[in-house]
């Protein structure tokens, strides 16, 4: 009889661990789910901000309120933090002027250091700089368009609620 109730009580402590065990693994399975979805809409508002900012430099680069050079340095950079989905494989493939430009104005000098520079040199760099501009102007406008279109639609300003 002390067997068979030793026996008993045995069972019913394993089956109490057991059950208690698989409740603790579908808790961690609901906030496994959770926090990638949480990870997903962060993903997803960082990048709204992000096509944000570069509709903006784009409505500033079409409307002329913006130096093409600085948007494009600002643009080229930013878009590297898109992720996802809507990230750009090969910026420099897809919107090749806005690239060009990059290149060649990202090493000359800005600010204070620009400021600091021979009159000789910052006149070579501007004129190189206004040179490209003149050269890929029209380009750039044209994949500022396509590229303010491409974002339009993923750019929903969406609110985060802890769920």
């Amino acid at each position: 009889m002390n067997v068979t109730l030793l026996a008993i009580a045995g069972a019913l402590i394993i089956i109490g661990l057991a059950s208690y065990a698989g409740y603790l693994l579908l808790q961690l399975k609901k906030q496994k789910v959770l926090q990638a979805q949480h990870k997903a809409l962060a993903i997803e508002k960082r990048n709204a901000n992000i096509f944000d900012s570069v509709n903006i430099l784009c409505l500033a680069v079409i409307q002329g309120q913006c130096d093409v050079s600085e948007a494009s340095i600002r643009i080229y950079n930013i878009m590297d933090y898109v992720q996802g989905e809507q990230r750009v494989a090969d910026f420099e493939q897809e919107y090749p002027a806005l690239s060009e430009l990059y290149h060649i104005v990202k090493d000359m000098a800005r600010g204070d250091a620009r400021n600091e520079l021979p009159k000789r040199e910052r006149m070579a760099q501007n004129l190189a700089r206004m040179k490209a501009e003149s050269r890929l102007s029209d380009a750039i406008v044209d994949e500022l368009k396509g590229l303010q279109k491409r974002i339009a639609p993923l750019n929903n300003q969406i609110s985060i609620q802890m769920i």
